[in-house]
C-alpha cells in the first residue's frame, strides 16, 4: 500500500506503534524523530540502565565471566578473561587468577598498583576449612597417595568457593583458606560463605567415598571441619622481599581456630556470621568454646 511521501509502510506502522506506546517517535519530513518530551527521556534512560545491567550479568555469570569482576568492581576496567578480546591480555601475562578464575592476575600480581596502596582495610568473610587427622594419615601414607588426596580436596574446595564469588586465597598443608567480599564485591558475603561451606561439605561426602576406597581407608577417616568468622581485616601485599597478597588481623585468627573445635563434617560460624546470616541458620544454638590464642569464651554456631 502506498504511502504519501515515499514512505515504507513498515517503517509507517513502527512509527504509529511507538506513538501508541507513548515512546515518544513522530515522522517529521519523512525522517524518524523522538519527540523531545521529559517522559521519553525518562523511559530512554531506564531502558539504557536496565540493558546496561542486563550486559553486566551476562559478562559475570558464575563460574564462566567473560571480564575481570575484579577490575571491573574496582577499579571499573573492563579486562578480558575469555574469548578472541583476552588474546592481546594473555600475551602479557594478564590471565584468569588461580584465586578465582573470574578474576585476573592483575587483581592477583598487581594489587599495590590498581587499589594505590599495599593493603586496605574491608569489611570480609574468612572460612577455613581442613581435613581431620591429616598428620596421622600423612604418616601412613605414601607420598603418591597423600598427593592424590590433598588434589581432590583442593579440588572440591576451590570449585564451591567459586561458587559463591569467594577467593580461594591459601593452601596451607590440610588446610585451605578463602577470603568472601574482595576482590569481588558483595553485600551478601557472609551468607556467601554459609553456603560456600555447605557445599565444600556436600562435594566433599561425595567425593571421599571413592577416594577412601582407593586408598584403603574408611570414608570415616576423612572428615572436614570448617571454621567462618567476618569483620574488619586488613586486605594486601605484605613482605618486602616476597611479597604475599593475603588478608590478616583477628578476623583471620578466629576464622583459623574455629575448624578445631568443629567436629568431622561439621561447619561452626561465629556471632558475627550468625547475625548476618541469620535466615541461612535458623535453629542453630550458640556454644562457648575456647579458642587458641583467645583470653575469653568464643560463642560458635552449628551452620
Amino acid at each position: 500500500m502506498p504511502v504519501a511521501g515515499g514512505t515504507h509502510p513498515r517503517r509507517s506502522a513502527e512509527c504509529r506503534e511507538a506513538i501508541e506506546a507513548r515512546q515518544g517517535f513522530v515522522y517529521f519530513d519523512n525522517r524518524l524523530r523522538r519527540i523531545p518530551n521529559r517522559k521519553a527521556r525518562a523511559l530512554a534512560s531506564s531502558r539504557r540502565a536496565v540493558k546496561i545491567q542486563a550486559r553486566e550479568r551476562h559478562l559475570m555469570t558464575a563460574h564462566q565471566a567473560r571480564i575481570c569482576v575484579g577490575c571491573w568492581q574496582q577499579p571499573h576496567l573492563p579486562v578480558p578473561l575469555r574469548g578472541v578480546l583476552s588474546v592481546p591480555f594473555r600475551a602479557f601475562g594478564i590471565r584468569p587468577s588461580r584465586m578465582n578464575p573470574n578474576t585476573c592476575t592483575i587483581c592477583e600480581l598487581m594489587f599495590t598498583t590498581v587499589m594505590r596502596a599495599r593493603k586496605v582495610t574491608t569489611d570480609a568473610t574468612v572460612l577455613f576449612a581442613d581435613l581431620r587427622g591429616y598428620t596421622t594419615l600423612s604418616q601412613s601414607l605414601s607420598p603418591d597417595a597423600v598427593s592424590r588426596l590433598l588434589d581432590a580436596f583442593y579440588d572440591e574446595c576451590a570449585g564451591a568457593i567459586w561458587q559463591h564469588d569467594g577467593l580461594l586465597n591459601k593452601t596451607i598443608g590440610d588446610a585451605v583458606m578463602a577470603v568472601f567480599n574482595f576482590p569481588i564485591r558483595s553485600e551478601d558475603h557472609a551468607r556467601h560463605a554459609v553456603r560456600a561451606a555447605r557445599e565444600i561439605q556436600r562435594r566433599w561426602h561425595l567425593a571421599r567415598k571413592t577416594l577412601a576406597e582407593s586408598l584403603g581407608l574408611a570414608a570415616g577417616d576423612l572428615g572436614m571441619g570448617i571454621g567462618i568468622h567476618c569483620g574488619e581485616l586488613s586486605f594486601g601485599e605484605f613482605g618486602r622481599s616476597h611479597r604475599d597478597l593475603t588478608a590478616i588481623g583477628t578476623v583471620v585468627n578466629a576464622a583459623s581456630r574455629a575448624p578445631s573445635a568443629a567436629g568431622a563434617d561439621q561447619i561452626l560460624v561465629t556471632q558475627q556470621v550468625y547475625q548476618r546470616a541469620q535466615s541461612d541458620l535458623a535453629g542453630s544454638r550458640p556454644r562457648a568454646n575456647q579458642l587458641k590464642g583467645f583470653q575469653q569464651p568464643v560463642e560458635l554456631y552449628a551452620a
